[in-house]
């Protein structure tokens, strides 16, 4: 990952100012929309599945919560201790949970226990913990921290309340990344994966109203928030609580969070981030945006606030690239959105916003200048609105002579294309198959199974399997499969699991896992670049059926070129087949065989890759009558090692990220694709495609060697060739191509070139290579809004040809355009 000094100077300028002063200066949890799971209706009282191999906890009260009474099985394959504690429940440290008692000392031993990743770590994927809260009130003095690769996971049934002491001292009630004495993080930033924090409410109330947060939550990709209620006092001219304090960060995905009360519910900044159903009360700010590269908030609920967004942070000199809000509602709000863009502000492209489908008539103001003017009246739903930099396809075909005139409030330059606008834009029309309740874009929450019994879960390590990390765990694992009822769940345990052949994954099945299991590629069948299988298969061509996975971690280890590490086939009813959590990590771990011990990086040596140091042919492989809804899903080939000590930067080539192929509908809500030689994401011959928002990054070590070396085009799926390419600079992985494909809506990106091999010379000019993203063919109804690219010169080209340069859309980091479609 990427550090931005800049970035990271006015943040912690912001963040010592605000220490300063305590805290800083500035019902239950709704669920969206669900599928059923096939026609199955689950519950406890109605399941009959006969019990598997498990042991009751008797620490603390029962809710029948299943992942509190499951047998505990997991062990990790590549740490060298064969009796390390996965799972640890917060009672058998010697927390109370009666909110009389301070529990604080007693869960951060839970955490802790073992010798973890904490300060001086940065980061390490072989001390793992899942730490789990049944139901009670647990009273703290001080920050409970949380360590890396963790997850805090309350009772999902009744869930648990962190409560802050009237004593209590620290930056948050929970910290994922501490502040030392000398104003260091314990890790850093950009690199903070993998962790997870779920199913609580954290209660503030009983502080004084001057101080309190409730997560400090400074975090990168493999993260997430769900399920969280934050309790804030309500009011008041000294109220400086806030839900969430974000100040940096490269992100990440968040979900079903409610704020109730405080002075913001959440304050943030981040490089990118994708948020979804967040419901703010009684806030005096519900969101204000520190600074961020982009930003997509997807079905905001905004309630009783006076103010709903704000990103005027920096006044004329912006410190917020781009903000998404998108089919979100604004009630008893009187400022819906408060913005610094106009007249005079600087960057040029700084402060975009794109507003679609947002429901205003709760306020008297939907977009405002920080001034006190009137950008946009409230009162109504607003359909499509956009400030900041447009190029659409209407303007590309207008005469010349059309040059420089004015429509409405959107000003055309002389060759025909948009620039610069701030007003209402045409409203896209979306196809039935994406849409959900009410004419919204469909989504869906993580499913728990809090319904379910521990008898409904299948262990796989109780039915054969080892996870070990050493034996072939094929067979076992497709025999489970085979054998699962529609009203079970497969269960992996924590483990490294050998596959060898295809698996083949039923087209009714529900899979998840303990704390991302690792289920590895290895063997002859994925060696052969020329003949490329997949590891999971899931479902056949054609299948209609329901398949839910969560939790889970693909892998390979050393060089599998033939290897498809998901190949998805299955259709059916929006939502019913999904992941939410899943990962596709290509070496810099344990166990991996492609870690800085053999694959370091080494740019000033022009020579051929190490063929040991090839990943996968392919990550993820969405087939044509195909449909999936992906929530948080990182697809990353390794840039640096998390385990060995040294965490080097290490060369690692993966043939492509993700296709999609699918002509049914594909969802993709906080996804990121990094680091793949040919391209990060394509759509070919697709239709019905939403992504809210994506981030890529080009492979460090490009152009030595280019893209197409050391994987070569393959025509059946539709590879770049770069056959029009005369440089090296043209030779780069593509951060999305959308090829010959109607109907896809991007709503945000961030697409990142920061090197050439290795070099950040070119950084200087942007221009660390040619193109970003390719339109081709002759698709139709493709709309990128919120676009931002770092060090391309060309964001956009349509049919080979420059459509939208980079120096004509600075923002504060990247370069940044409201929209550009093709029509």
């Amino acid at each position: 990952m990427f550090t931005f000094s800049t970035i990271t100077l006015f943040v912690a300028l912001r963040l010592l100012l605000s220490l300063a002063v305590p805290s800083l200066l500035v019902g239950a949890v709704p669920t969206p929309e669900n599928a059923p799971f096939g026609n199955l209706t689950t519950s406890a009282k109605n399941s009959t599945t006969s019990a598997q191999n498990f042991t009751t906890s008797t620490a603390g009260p029962s809710s029948g919560y299943w992942l509190a009474d499951i047998q505990r099985q997991g062990t990790v394959a590549y740490s060298g201790n064969s009796n390390w504690q996965v799972y640890r429940n917060v009672r058998d440290f010697g927390a109370v949970g009666d909110g009389v008692n301070d529990d604080t000392a007693a869960i951060n031993n839970a955490i802790t226990a073992g010798g973890r990743c904490g300060r001086g770590c940065d980061s390490s994927t072989v001390t793992p913990a899942l730490v789990y809260f049944p139901p009670g009130t647990y009273l703290v003095s001080s920050p409970i921290i949380q360590l890396y690769y963790t997850q805090f996971v309350g009772d999902a049934v009744n869930l648990p309340v962190i409560k802050a002491a009237p004593s209590f001292q620290g930056m948050a009630v929970m910290d994922s990344d501490p502040y030392d004495n000398t104003g260091n993080n314990w890790y850093t930033n950009q690199n903070n994966f993998f962790r997870q924090i779920r199913n609580f409410v954290i209660d503030l109330t009983a502080l004084p109203p001057s101080t309190g947060t409730g997560i400090h939550w400074q975090v990168a990709q493999a993260t997430s928030l769900q399920n969280i209620r934050f309790e804030m006092i309500k009011g008041g001219g000294n109220n400086k609580q806030q839900g969430i304090f974000m100040d940096n960060g490269s992100g990440g995905f968040m979900s079903d969070l409610t704020f109730n009360g405080g002075f913001y519910g959440a304050f943030l900044g981040n490089q990118q981030f994708t948020t979804r159903n967040l419901v703010f009360n009684d806030c005096q700010t519900a969101i204000f945006m520190n600074w961020n590269w982009a930003w997509t908030f997807k079905s905001l609920s905004i309630n009783n606030c006076g103010v709903g967004i704000d990103m005027a942070n920096g006044g004329l000199n912006q410190l917020v690239g781009s903000v998404l809000v998108l089919d979100s509602k604004f009630s008893n709000t009187p400022k819906g959105i408060v913005t610094s863009f106009g007249p005079g502000s600087t960057p040029a492209t700084g402060g975009t916003l794109i507003i679609d489908n947002c429901d205003f008539t709760g306020s008297s103001v939907a977009v405002a200048s920080n001034t006190g003017a009137t950008v946009l009246n409230g009162g109504s739903v607003v359909a499509s609105w956009a400030q900041g930099n447009a190029y659409t396809s209407a303007a590309r075909k207008r005469a010349p002579q059309e040059s420089q005139r004015k429509v409405g409030n959107l000003t055309t330059s002389a060759a025909g294309a948009p620039r610069r606008i701030q007003g209402s834009l045409p409203a896209p029309a979306k196809p039935a198959a994406l849409l959900g309740a009410g004419g919204k874009v469909f989504e869906r929450s993580k499913p728990q199974y809090e319904n379910l019994p521990a008898s409904a879960f299948i262990s796989v390590k109780s039915a054969g399997a080892k996870g070990d990390g050493v034996t072939d765990d094929t067979a076992a694992i497709q025999a489970i499969f085979d054998r699962a009822s529609r009203d079970q769940v497969v269960y992996f345990d924590h483990g490294a699991y050998l596959i060898s052949r295809t698996v083949r994954v039923p087209s009714n099945i529900r899979i998840t896992g303990e704390i991302w299991p690792l289920i590895m590629a290895s063997g002859a069948a994925f060696s052969d670049e020329n003949n490329p299988q997949p590891v999971f298969q899931v479902g056949q061509p054609g299948d209609t059926g329901a398949v839910e996975m969560t939790d889970l971690m693909f892998e390979t280890i050393g060089a599998q070129p033939g290897a498809i590490l998901m190949e998805w086939n299955v259709a059916g009813a929006a939502g019913a087949n999904a992941m939410w959590d899943v990962h596709f990590r290509i070496g810099g771990t344990a166990g991996t065989r492609l870690q800085s011990d053999t694959c370091a990086k080494n740019p000033s040596v022009i020579a051929p890759p190490n063929p040991a140091c090839r990943g996968a042919f392919m990550l993820l492989h969405i087939t044509k009558q195909a449909s999936c809804y992906l929530e948080n899903t990182w697809f990353w080939v390794a840039d640096h090692e998390l385990d060995l000590s040294d965490h080097g930067q290490i060369n690692l080539y993966n043939g492509r990220g993700v296709l999609v192929e699918s002509q049914n509908a594909v969802w993709m809500y906080g996804t990121s694709s990094e680091h793949n030689q040919l391209y990060n994401y394509q759509i070919a011959n697709a239709q019905n495609v939403y992504m809210a928002l994506i981030q890529t990054e080009t492979p460090y070590m490009q152009a030595n060697p280019n893209a197409l070396t050391p994987f070569k085009p393959n025509a059946a799926f539709f590879d770049p060739t770069y056959s029009t390419c005369t440089t090296d600079s043209c030779r780069k992985s593509w951060g999305l191509r959308v090829v010959d494909s109607n109907d896809v809506f991007m709503y945000g990106a961030g697409l990142y070139s920061f090197f050439d091999n290795y070099s950040q010379t070119c950084l200087t000019t942007e221009s660390c290579q040619e193109n970003m993203v390719s339109v081709e063919g002759n698709g139709a109804g493709v709309y990128l809004y919120g676009l931002s690219t770092k060090a391309s010169t060309n964001m956009v080209t349509l049919n080979g040809q420059s459509a939208v340069n980079q120096a004509d859309n600075r923002n504060n980091f990247c370069s940044t355009i409201a929209l550009f479609n093709q029509s």
